[in-house]
């Protein structure tokens, strides 16, 4: 048993066991992003794959009468929202408290797997619930712990870039799981729509077993950047060189040369010289206590001090609910007012899906250039367009057109957003170690912070939905269009203000600058922000 828990943490089962094989490239950061964006782009297809088929199997399978399938469709979407909202914090915590991410990532992949087993097989509308409850509990798992064992992977520089790649995995599973849904259950019925989620599920499970962390990799003080395995020579000399380098750090420069030329320094012939300078230099270096009054409360309730965490996680929140506001309407709008079939329900989508394709490029944008605008631009620039399709309301060339243009315009302002929004978090939580370094402990606060944003993103995937589908049902397609652009509106005017830091403070140039919202001062005035 301890040598199964072992394998499932990435530990060494001994003092002399030798590398895993190929740890280099399972440790690298390529692996590690990739295993992390087909996770929760496996969970959020599962979320999606179903959204064009539900209105027609509802009522062949599990006998829902038709005047209530659209009342059902908003339930089986708000559920996998709700599992989302009360799952990520504790899945958060857990994370931050488990001595592996691994760990958490196959329990959620367990999760996911018994709820597509449960929704295939499902004849009743109370096993539909259960399974995209399952669901919402996976994809809490996953998107937390996933998104924190990135940011121990590339730090916070090219946090925005990595996290577009994760965005784009989001957006992909959002736009082009009804897409094939569609097409696959219109063409080769309702199991063949669960064989593709079996077969990611599969992948997944490959990934993931895969998957070493660099802290365990280092284990074996392996270079894991450069995909290579040292020899024993290569291992004895760079023990060597550590030794001779904590010999020599330990002396001054006495004639002002760098201090970075170790190799013409003396060693110093006292030993106890070496010990005594090093337990200075440890101590020096080691970050101040934190005080009691700090430690006393939970991650979460200091990071929810935070005001710029606060707006990150509404606009996040409106973001989600913008993204599936049309799963509950859009198919069977297509439906009705051009004679779709469930192709042309999951086709529709495309529209949406392609500008997410920019996530990456908008991701390097906000590690450049800072979060702000970018996440105030994307939900102006979406205002007028979410109105406009009000205009479509019956059937021609033209309208069809319309609505796919509308559509397009609204995919590019939504993806502005949710790359700058999700690097934002990383800031904030950065700002808080920097006000009082240690305050979080030796495994930091990172997952419990992305559960915060997990649950933000859930909650607006419970309100999208449900406002949209009732809404529609109760005033109309086009009362329903401009209130989805007030809501857009509500989430540009708090992120103008705080998203990166006060908007009346000088803004940051770098992403050591964005974590504590504003330039570096020799002073700390600048913490005070977050």
């Amino acid at each position: 048993m301890r040598r199964f828990k072992n394998f499932l943490n990435g530990k060494r089962v001994d003092s002399t066991s030798p590398p895993p094989y190929l740890l280099g490239f399972r440790s690298s950061k390529l692996f590690i992003l990739s295993t992390i964006c087909v996770a929760v782009f496996t969970d959020i297809f599962l979320y999606g794959i179903i959204v064009p088929v539900l209105p027609f199997a509802l009522s062949e399978r599990a006998g829902v009468a038709e005047s209530s399938v659209q009342s059902w469709i908003a339930v089986l979407l708000a559920v996998y929202g709700a599992a989302l909202l009360v799952c990520s914090p504790f899945a958060g915590w857990y994370a931050d408290r488990s001595s592996s991410r691994r760990v958490p990532l196959l329990i959620g992949l367990l999760m996911l797997a018994g709820a597509t087993v449960l929704l295939c097989l499902a004849r009743s509308v109370a096993l539909l619930v259960l399974g995209r409850l399952l669901q919402g509990f996976s994809a809490a798992i996953v998107w937390t712990v996933g998104q924190a064992l990135l940011v121990d992977t590339v730090g916070q520089k090219e946090i925005g870039e990595t996290l577009g790649y994760v965005s784009l995995s989001m957006s992909i599973g959002i736009l082009l799981a009804p897409l094939l849904g569609g097409i696959v259950y219109n063409g080769a019925g309702y199991y063949a729509v669960y064989y593709i989620a079996f077969g990611l599920i599969a992948l997944d499970i490959c990934l993931r077993l895969g998957l070493i962390e660099k802290k365990i990799a280092r284990q074996w003080e392996v270079d894991y950047v450069e995909y290579s395995r040292p020899t024993s020579d290569d291992g004895r000399i760079n023990e060597q060189k550590k030794i001779e380098k904590a010999g020599e750090s330990t002396q001054p420069a006495q004639d002002g040369s760098d201090p970075s030329s170790l190799d013409e320094k003396p060693i110093p012939s006292d030993p106890s010289q070496i010990l005594s300078t090093s337990e200075e230099e440890r101590q020096a270096r080691s970050p101040p206590p934190v005080s009691s009054r700090l430690s006393r409360y939970p991650p979460v309730l200091t990071l929810l001090k935070s005001r710029r965490l606060l707006t990150a996680l509404w606009g996040i929140m409106i973001q989600g609910a913008l993204m599936t506001a049309f799963d509950s309407v859009l198919p069977l709008f297509v439906q009705e007012t051009f004679g779709w079939d469930s192709i042309g329900a999951g086709l529709v989508f495309l529209a949406i899906f392609i500008p997410s394709f920019l996530s990456p490029l908008i991701g390097w944008a906000s590690d450049r250039y800072g979060p702000r605008w970018l996440t105030v631009a994307g939900f102006l620039f979406a205002i007028p367009f979410w109105i406009l399709l009000r205009l479509v309301t019956h059937n021609s060339l033209g309208q069809k057109v319309t609505l796919n243009v509308l559509l397009a315009l609204i995919g590019v302002a939504l993806a502005l957003v949710m790359p700058p929004l999700m690097a934002e978090i990383t800031y904030v939580v950065e700002a808080k170690e920097k006000e009082t370094p240690g305050r979080y402990g030796s495994q930091g606060a990172y997952a419990q912070a992305y559960g915060l944003f997990v649950m933000a993103f859930a909650a607006g995937t419970l309100i999208g939905p449900i406002w949209a589908g009732y809404v529609r049902n109760e005033a109309g397609w086009g009362t329903m269009t401009w209130s989805l652009g007030l809501l857009s509106l509500a989430g540009a005017l708090p992120c103008v203000i705080w998203t990166g830091g006060l908007i009346t403070r000088n803004n940051a140039k770098t992403g050591d600058e964005r974590a504590i919202g504003g330039p570096i001062a020799p002073n700390r005035a600048n913490v005070d922000v977050v």
